[in-house]
């Protein structure tokens, strides 16, 4: 039975997904309504205390943005799900760090959006009735932080941290060396209430354990030879801001001490004062070791360790976000000659950097790309990328270098199976996930649709929104 006081409203300008959406929402009991566009989303929203609206980033005329900050701002309570077939990184920071409740990638199925459905169902009931979410205090914040991807893995971990960056919490970023954790230490400050005061960046590990203290705290006038006059340090000049510790766990006992009290009591004390300094800063941690075992070891406080993990983020490496390889290494390659961006990719090359498995990541392909664009004739090939990368090439390929084809891909082309998936998962949707209706729109008989079915991996129920091919 349907609950009146759960109402949605989702938002489309493609009928074929506000019909699946819809039909999902009522199903599970929700009573939903339809709009093709921003505009007319406007003009019903007075009509109802809406509890969700489902909102596709990409419309005709106003985007998916400027409809969450048109409901937090009007309709604070409301939860707002920005759907989207252009998933990018900064796209879902963005989208959390103004309020969403969720940043959906198309294409999602059936049982995604009844899991969804239900988690939103749940947490609106158990709050009967009482519209206790408030609004972010972001408004129109934008980031100058580039953050590129699009691969799932990836987009989910932008996602946490636009929900975390509104809070003054402390984070912990781990993960492998070259994953970019000082850009999503940045990207957390960029995003914050403290945007506009001291980011300041400190590697714990380039720094002796004989001057850390006084590099991070300051000193004072004769504290040590040399001290010729009071010197501020780094956490003060953090103040109002955040303060990046990357390599946290290169330091020692002693100044994890005096960094565990910095952080519980807000002061600090300069090297040969007696006199405590009250600095208000938000702090950001990284190592790329693995923290509990170096508490374990006895080499990292255990209750630094908690108080610096208050919120873990972990960047996954490259590998496993291959999706995004190609996106960084053209952004790469742009940023060598930023005026006259002109510089192409081999095929072969293209194929190569998907497949190198980047023990170095982020930093390594930067490395590799930049190398390969300032010696190249004005189209990279396997001869411009470092010898590591040509010699995993030499004992990895099949095929003879001699054959290897000089092929620019043109921009905005796809493939026949891309093609296919997509056709077939409209009519399936057109038809409401009748297959035999769907076989004779396409003129196959059942067992030819199961196995489209299957190759693309289209779910059947209720059909998908455009499912991507896998094969």
């Amino acid at each position: 039975m349907t609950d009146r006081n759960l109402h949605a409203l989702v938002i489309d300008d493609e009928a074929a997904i506000t019909l699946l959406v819809g039909t999902i929402l009522r199903e599970d009991g929700w009573q939903v309504a339809e709009a093709g566009s921003a505009e007319q989303a406007f003009g019903i929203l007075p009509d109802q205390p809406w509890d969700v609206v489902f909102c596709d980033v990409h419309l005709g005329g106003a985007d998916g943005f400027s409809v969450l900050r048109r409901f937090k701002k009007e309709s604070p309570a409301t939860k707002v799900v920005l759907m989207t077939g252009h998933g990018s990184a900064s796209g879902a920071m963005d989208a959390t760090s103004f309020g969403a409740y969720d940043y959906l990638l198309k294409p999602f199925g059936a049982d995604e959006l009844q899991s969804l459905s239900e988690a939103l169902r749940e947490q609106l009931q158990s709050q009967q009735s009482r519209r206790l979410r408030a609004p972010y205090g972001t408004g129109g914040l934008k980031s100058d932080v580039e953050v590129l991807g699009r691969s799932e893995v990836f987009i989910n971990v932008m996602k946490q941290v636009g929900r975390v960056a509104a809070t003054n919490l402390p984070v912990l970023l781990t993960g492998e060396s070259g994953t970019g954790k000082e850009v999503i230490a940045s990207a957390l400050h960029s995003h914050s209430s403290r945007r506009d005061l001291p980011f300041v960046a400190v590697n714990c590990g380039a720094i002796s354990a004989e001057l850390i203290e006084s590099e991070l705290f300051g000193h004072s006038k004769g504290s040590f030879t040399g001290a010729d006059r009071d010197r501020k340090g780094l956490w003060e000049e953090a103040d109002k801001g955040t303060i990046f510790l990357d390599e946290i766990t290169e330091t020692t006992p002693a100044f994890q001490v005096k960094l565990l009290r910095a952080l519980q009591q807000s002061e600090i004390r300069r090297v040969g004062s007696n006199q405590t300094l009250k600095v208000d800063v938000r702090v950001i941690a990284a190592s790329n070791s693995n923290v509990e075992e170096e508490v374990a070891a006895g080499r990292f406080r255990e209750d630094l360790f908690y108080r610096l993990n208050a919120v873990a983020i972990t960047l996954p490496p490259l590998r496993e976000r291959r999706e995004d390889i190609l996106l960084l290494a053209k952004s790469f390659s742009e940023r060598v000659y930023s005026l006259n961006p002109q510089v192409k990719f081999s095929l072969d090359v293209l194929e190569l950097l998907e497949s190198y498995p980047w023990p170095g990541n982020i930093r390594e392909l930067e490395n590799a790309v930049v190398r390969a664009t300032a010696v190249c004739d004005g189209i990279i090939r396997i001869k411009d990328l470092p010898e590591r990368i040509q010699e995993y090439r030499a004992k990895t390929s099949t095929e003879s270098p001699e054959l290897a084809e000089t092929v620019m891909i043109p921009e905005n082309w796809t493939t026949l199976a891309v093609v296919e998936g997509h056709y077939v998962a409209k009519v399936l949707v057109h038809t409401r996930g009748n297959k035999q209706a769907a076989a004779r729109v396409l003129e196959v008989d059942r067992k030819t649709l199961d196995r489209m079915i299957k190759r693309h991996n289209i779910p059947t129920r209720h059909s998908a929104n455009f499912p991507s091919p896998t094969a």
